[in-house]
């Protein structure tokens, strides 16, 4: 399984044509298949995560739940989880 396919996801997230729900899942899919990803990884996931699906709850952007942000922390996540599971 490829991980390419959540860097489009997180594209689509920025720009507004994906929801946080859809993102999140395909995330969290990802990772369940993801063989190697320490613990560690899936946990700091499920943190940003939860952060990304409470932003849906708000219809502008927030201080705390900026849709910027939240990519750009998924973008980091994401970018060391390859260096250490790379897939």
């Amino acid at each position: 399984m490829s991980t390419r396919h959540l860097d489009t996801l997180l594209i689509d997230f920025r720009s507004g044509e994906l929801d946080a729900s859809a993102l999140a899942h395909g995330f969290r899919d990802t990772a369940a298949h993801w063989p190697g990803l320490p613990e560690r990884y899936s946990q700091v996931l499920g943190q940003l995560l939860m952060q990304v699906e409470s932003s849906a709850l708000f219809t502008e952007e927030s201080c705390s739940f900026s849709r910027g942000d939240l990519s750009d922390a998924l973008g980091q996540w994401l970018a060391k989880a390859r260096q250490v599971a790379p897939h």
